[in-house]
């Protein structure tokens, strides 16, 4: 009789004693997997573009793998305590983590002694997702354009406030670049969590962010926010008739990935199982619609793929770091 949540022992041995199963043991591992509920690491606070669109995954994905998915929303330090958790998790397939760029790169970027590096430390499931950054202001405010939302900011220096999901995370990057690239400056109020950072805006205590797609839309659709432009280097029909800030600053193209990882050592059947799994959650029209709703794309690819995303968002999230000074606040 099959007893589950047991780990088997040739599985118990390589947790322990850091040795790899074999092919057969690795097999035998993958067959019945997954016999329980997996947890899904967030490294983001509820509410966050990264939390919306990993439940969307997570409700499909449950179901094509019929077990539950359980997020575990752990925000901090732009995703540090997130990828730190995940990265000391055993490696057996049950502890899934929603990798973003942020938590990734630019976090891992901004620590003076890093603690991880997204490109050694994790085994790369998929990325499933392309997500542009959203500009976007409180509708009360006299802007409708990229323009005059720069000469207003130009007009009251040290008197705007950009609000940011924290620091280090990717709005508050794409916030700084944008205002480099436009040559303004604005107060930057780091919020814990991309929904609180949102909030700000809707409330009217902040005056704009530039933020991902998924945590602004609804309010957007809703008319609780006016978007001006959108990250992306050419228009989208996922967007609309927003136009992209490169209309207005040539050359301004700056968006984030999302997929997922595992901690390292995974066995290699456990992760090309997960992998045809999200792909199958994602080709379905229900989360197609779903995430299209939120403007994002999938994208989807082999894990050496994803890995290579990862590899070059770390190169360009360094460049930009640099020439904006971006540091923790």
């Amino acid at each position: 009789m099959k007893c589950k949540g047991v780990i088997p022992i040739s599985w118990a041995v390589f947790a322990v004693g850091g040795w790899l199963p074999n092919s057969a043991a690795a097999a035998d591992l993958a067959k019945d997997y997954p016999d329980r509920p997996i947890r899904m690491l967030v490294p983001n606070a509820p509410g966050s573009s990264v939390d919306t669109l990993s439940r969307i995954i997570a409700s499909k994905l449950s179901e094509v793998l019929g077990q539950q998915i359980v997020s575990d929303n752990r925000a901090g330090a732009g995703g540090v305590i997130g990828m730190e958790i995940a990265k000391a998790a055993i490696p057996d397939g049950y502890t899934l983590i929603s990798a973003t760029t942020a938590a990734s790169t630019i976090a891992v970027i901004l620590q003076k002694k890093p603690t991880y590096d997204p490109v050694k430390d994790y085994d790369h499931v998929v990325q499933f997702a392309v997500t542009p950054n959203i500009l976007v202001v409180h509708p009360a405010l006299p802007i409708k354009s990229v323009r005059e939302l720069i000469d207003y900011c130009k007009g009251k220096q040290g008197q705007v406030n950009m609000a940011s999901a924290g620091s280090g995370s990717q709005s508050h990057l794409s916030g700084a670049y944008f205002m480099q690239a436009a040559k303004f400056e604005s107060v930057h109020i780091p919020y814990k969590g991309g929904g609180p950072s949102v909030a700000s805006v809707v409330a009217g205590e902040s005056q704009w962010t530039l933020t991902p797609a998924p945590a602004v839309m609804s309010f957007v659709r809703s008319g609780r926010l006016r978007a001006l432009g959108h990250t992306l280097p050419k228009r989208s029909l996922l967007l609309g008739d927003i136009p992209p800030i490169a209309e207005t600053i040539p050359g301004f193209d700056y968006s984030g990935w999302q997929g997922f990882m595992l901690p390292k050592g995974t066995p290699k059947p456990i992760i090309e199982k997960l992998r045809a799994a999200v792909i199958k959650t994602v080709s379905t029209p229900e989360v197609k619609n779903l995430l299209a709703a939120q403007a994002t794309e999938v994208v989807t690819g082999t894990p050496q793929e994803f890995r290579k995303v990862v590899q070059d968002s770390m190169a360009k999230n360094a460049v930009l770091v640099k020439a904006v000074g971006l540091k923790i606040e």
